[in-house]
């Protein structure tokens, strides 16, 4: 059934978008009710707009224009294709979580290679069981956190024990192989007390893969002594539009070391909702953009210091190519009682084309007296002084331009502790940059 929600629709086709699809979506009572209620509040604002502050520089509504029907059940020629990409993003040994067009699938997934103190299972088979529907609860007010809530098809539920500190990365792999159609996948990690763990998360398009729509959200909860690395790698279709939301509270003393790298798809923006809620917590976040074409990249952070004695660190990078836009918005709070607070945040645009752009708008919100806060941002184009030095010595001008943009993102991807992990971002960054010449 091919319905879709036109920007400015909100009428009979608008509802038969979620009529349509739940009589295949997990979940009975409370959780249908639950669905229903997120869906109504997104009918009554529709995609988000310019409008819309948070949305300013990201308007749906002449972006993406419509939500399109969810993607059905991936088949056997699907999970096929699916299956041939797979190899291009699994890290080696880290334990691999698949999800095709937004459905967890068993035999593409390590499911039997398990740590000890790790446990998964499936959002599908959780939403079975009485009091689940806390699982699609929506405490943020965004119009695609609740049109997620509403159509959340499947995702993963990982839990760490408390004391556990694994070995091996997990990864979640979400691969498109629909054309035209949309998913919506919730995931949601637990890190005990004391816990280390490393999450990666991946998306690519399977050959013959286009026009696709993804809605995802991810909610994690970090106990107190814990520690997680969270490495983002997005590979789209060219065509795509990337939406996830990603809402993560932080026990005390523990870290949360974030990183996100956008090459692909057409819109993407990754939306980060984060509340220092325990003392002495440290979060790090650092992300690159690389762009060409007419893509559109936006990173949007808030930061949230609720408690004493936190520090929050935010490093990011665009280069932007032809006509791309990169988007950068930050806000850090500082509420009454966050005395210390050390916040800071950084971004920097290189911009390749006269028709290359940038928006950053960085915000802060002190309500506390006894803090260290600041932001900076700049934008501007590589240094001329130095790309005729390096092709004095004999470089062609492509690759003098390769060697001054790694420069400029080293810093952000050298925050990546895994020593493997940084290499392959690395190696993904000068897949981008070869692609160029």
């Amino acid at each position: 059934m091919n319905v879709a929600l036109v920007k400015n629709d909100s009428g009979p086709a608008a509802s038969s978008l979620l009529s349509a699809a739940l009589g295949r979506l997990p979940g009975t009572g409370k959780v249908v009710d639950i669905r229903r209620e997120a869906f109504s509040a997104f009918e009554r604002t529709g995609l988000p707009h310019r409008r819309i502050e948070e949305w300013k520089y990201t308007d749906l509504r002449a972006l993406m224009r419509e939500v399109l029907p969810l993607a059905g059940a991936p088949d056997a020629a699907a999970l096929a294709r699916a299956k041939t990409v797979l190899a291009s993003v699994a890290v080696d040994g880290a334990r691999k979580l698949v999800l095709v067009d937004g459905v967890f699938v068993a035999e593409l997934s390590d499911i039997s290679a398990s740590e000890d103190g790790v446990k998964v299972h499936t959002l599908r088979e959780a939403l079975q069981s009485a009091g689940s529907e806390r699982l699609l609860e929506t405490t943020v007010n965004d119009a695609m956190v609740l049109l997620n809530g509403a159509l959340a098809t499947d995702g993963v539920l990982i839990s760490v024990a408390d004391g556990a500190k694994l070995s091996h990365p997990l990864q979640i792999i979400h691969i498109a192989t629909a054309s035209q159609a949309s998913r919506a996948s919730r995931s949601h990690l637990s890190v005990g007390n004391g816990a280390q763990a490393t999450l990666i998360e991946s998306a690519i398009a399977a050959d013959g893969a286009s026009g696709y729509q993804a809605n995802d959200a991810v909610v994690v909860s970090l106990g107190d002594d814990a520690a997680l690395s969270t490495i983002r790698l997005m590979r789209d279709a060219g065509d795509a539009v990337n939406i996830t939301s990603a809402k993560y509270e932080v026990g005390a003393r523990s870290k949360l070391n974030l990183f996100n790298m956008t090459t692909g798809g057409a819109v993407s923006r990754l939306q980060g909702f984060i509340t220092l809620k325990g003392e002495g917590s440290e979060l790090i976040i650092n992300g690159v953009n690389l762009l060409r074409d007419r893509q559109h990249g936006d990173l949007t952070l808030v930061v949230d210091h609720a408690v004493p004695g936190c520090t929050s660190r935010e490093n990011f990078r665009a280069v932007l190519d032809d006509r791309a836009h990169s988007v950068f918005q930050g806000r850090i709070i500082v509420r009454p009682d966050a005395q210390q607070t050390d916040g800071k945040m950084m971004t920097r645009a290189l911009l390749l084309s006269d028709e290359a752009e940038a928006d950053s708008k960085p915000e802060l919100e002190i309500f506390a007296d006894d803090v260290s806060c600041g932001h900076g941002a700049t934008a501007g184009a590589l240094d001329d002084s130095l790309l005729f030095y390096l092709q004095a010595r004999g470089l062609p001008e492509k690759q003098a331009q390769a060697l001054l943009i790694q420069a400029f993102v080293g810093e952000a991807i050298e925050a990546i502790e895994d020593d493997s992990l940084r290499e392959r971002v690395i190696a993904a960054a000068q897949d981008w940059m070869e692609a160029r010449a």
